[in-house]
């Protein structure tokens, strides 16, 4: 029986996400990478500009404009924010989208207007766009057309605390999230505070009380809680390339212990072949999830009465990106969920 082939095309193919998306695709079964769209490097061969991918037989980098989309039938979408939402609705109504972008995670266009410092443009494509969280919108992922996959912060987050406040579990409100990426996190584009004489041997915060995914994770949270939540969030630069590690700070609700979040988790997850809520007392790193698509999460009971500790971990541009991504494809036409997924954690 022949397998089965998805035309794809990535837009957005020479920045980190859009290169981790094709690093996953050119090993799926059932994926035919047919456009690399790269604006800035049309008419580039992509070994060009990402030498590990010279063994592999692609697509020479285009300008959307360029490619047939008669012959692609999803768009996996690594553009900048801002960027996304006026591409994406130039494309055909029956090509499918996977967005890795900010554009159509947030419902309210008003609040996308307010954090994004600009009108959105397609706001009737809000209104289809499923949130891309795999574990917990996988009924609607599977019938949707676009899928916003969410931030990398929002990720590790979300998967850490959802579950718990949907079990009323934690005082959703006011929960404190230490939030530490690596450099990749901030793209590919040249930055000054990236530089490795500016980021290396250091760790600093940055958009401190601002940060852009504050009002999707408070949009999720809220859902989950049935009420507004407020989060107190700070990320930080760490001199990685990939990884991301979450540390919320959570208050606990009635008569709940650490115990019971961790048991909370442990059945939610249950059937999850990607979130791994680790034994008592081993401690969540980036190092032992780099290069997969897993979650791992950890509960700590406070030294303060009635608090908890809970601690996510992923690799920023897999599970918190391209990984995600992919694992949303797989939902999308009915392919195993782990499909093209399978590698184990790069250690050390």
């Amino acid at each position: 029986m022949a397998t089965k082939k998805i035309r794809a095309a990535v837009l957005g193919a020479s920045g980190y996400t859009g290169a981790d998306l094709i690093r996953l695709a050119a090993r799926h079964p059932n994926i035919t990478l047919t456009a690399l769209i790269a604006k800035g490097h049309a008419g580039q061969p992509l070994a060009q500009v990402f030498p590990h991918f010279a063994t592999l037989d692609l697509p020479a980098l285009v300008t959307s404009d360029q490619v047939d989309w008669s012959k692609v039938d999803v768009a996996f979408c690594g553009l900048p924010h801002a960027t996304a939402h006026s591409e994406i609705a130039k494309l055909p109504e029956r090509v499918k989208v996977i967005d890795m972008s900010a554009d159509f995670r947030l419902r309210d266009p008003a609040v996308y207007a307010e954090w994004y410092g600009g009108e959105h443009s397609a706001t009737q494509l809000l209104k289809q766009a499923v949130y891309g969280l795999t574990e917990h919108y996988a009924k609607e992922i599977k019938a949707a057309r676009l899928v916003a996959c969410p931030g990398c912060y929002p990720t590790a987050v979300l998967l850490a605390l959802l579950p718990l406040a949907k079990a009323k579990l934690i005082v959703a409100d006011g929960v404190i999230i230490d939030a530490k990426s690596g450099v990749t996190g901030a793209g590919r584009t040249l930055k000054q505070n990236i530089l490795f004489s500016e980021s290396g041997e250091g760790l600093s915060p940055y958009g401190i009380g601002n940060h852009r995914h504050v009002p999707e994770i408070e949009q999720e949270l809220s859902a989950a809680a049935g009420s507004h939540v407020t989060v107190n969030f700070t990320p930080h630069l760490v001199p990685m390339s990939r990884g991301e590690l979450c540390t919320c700070y959570v208050a606990l609700a009635g008569k709940a212990a650490a115990g019971d979040l961790r048991a909370a988790l442990a059945k939610a997850y249950a059937a999850s072949p990607f979130v791994h809520v680790v034994e008592d007392g081993v401690i969540p790193a980036t190092q032992h999830v780099r290069g997969s698509n897993l979650c791992h999460i950890g509960v700590f009971a406070d030294r303060i009465k009635g608090r908890a500790i809970v601690i996510s971990a992923i690799d920023n541009l897999v599970k918190g990106s391209a990984g995600q991504a992919l694992q949303n494809f797989n939902l999308m036409y009915g392919f195993d969920e782990t499909l093209g997924l399978e590698q184990l954690p790069l250690f050390p």
